[in-house]
C-alpha cells in the first residue's frame, strides 16, 4: 500500500492479522530496504506473537535517494505514516523500530507516537571514528517506551551502553550490516512481543 505524506509518498508492506496483538512498524536503514534479513527475521517473530506488521519504505527511498535528509521532515513524514497505519488497527499497541538509521527515527518518534516498545536494529551510536558525536540522547529520548537494542561486537557505529536501554544484545564479530546471528535477533525480540501485546 502507499500512504502519502508531507514528504511524498511512502510505500508499505502489509502482513495483517485478524484481531493482532499489536501493531509492528519496521523501517530500514539509510540506504537499505525493508527486506533486509534482520528486519524480515522481527517480522517473522512478531507474525508468530500474533502482531499486524508494516514494513515502510520512507519516501526519500521511494524518490530514490540514499539520505535521509532533514531529520525533522524525515520524523514528520514518520508520524504520518504510522498515525495512519494506526487509523487501520484501532486499539492496539505500538511498537516501532528499525535498523540503522530507521532505529534512529524510531527512537525519536517514541514518545509523540505513543509507542510501548522500540526495536533498534544496529543503533548507530555515532558516525565511525568519531565516539565524541554520540547519539545517546536519540536512544534514549522515548520516555515511556522500552528499547531493545541488538548491534554487531565489531560495528564501527559504536554500541549502547546496557545502561541506556532495556536490553542490549550484542552479537559477537557481526559488523554493522548482520551476516549471520538471525536466531540470536529472533530470541531477543520474542519475549519483548509478549511483553508488549
Amino acid at each position: 500500500m502507499r500512504i502519502e505524506t508531507s514528504a511524498g509518498p511512502a510505500e508499505i508492506e502489509l502482513d495483517e492479522v485478524a484481531d493482532p496483538a499489536f501493531l509492528l512498524v519496521m523501517t530500514h536503514g539509510s540506504g537499505g530496504g525493508v527486506d533486509a534479513k534482520d528486519i524480515l527475521t522481527v517480522r517473522d517473530s512478531a507474525l508468530a506473537a500474533g502482531a499486524a506488521v508494516a514494513r515502510v519504505v520512507q519516501p526519500y527511498r521511494v524518490a530514490g535517494r540514499r539520505a535521509p535528509g532533514n531529520a525533522v521532515t524525515q520524523d514528520q513524514a514518520w508520524v504520518e505514516i504510522v498515525t495512519a497505519l494506526r487509523d487501520r488497527f484501532p486499539g492496539v499497541s505500538l511498537v516501532q523500530g528499525g535498523r540503522s538509521n530507521g532505529a534512529r527515527v524510531a527512537c525519536r518518534t517514541a514518545v509523540e507516537l505513543g509507542a510501548r516498545g522500540v526495536i533498534a536494529l544496529s543503533f548507530p551510536l555515532h558516525p565511525p571514528g568519531k565516539p565524541e558525536k554520540s547519539r545517546r540522547d536519540e536512544l534514549v529520548s522515548v520516555g515511556d517506551a522500552q528499547v531493545v537494542v541488538i548491534n554487531g561486537g565489531s560495528d564501527p557505529f559504536g554500541i549502547p551502553d546496557p545502561a541506556d536501554a532495556a536490553e542490549v544484545r550484542v552479537i559477537p564479530k557481526q559488523p554493522h550490516s548482520f551476516r549471520t546471528g538471525f536466531d540470536v535477533i529472533a530470541a531477543t525480540v520474542q519475549p519483548w512481543f509478549g511483553r508488549w501485546s
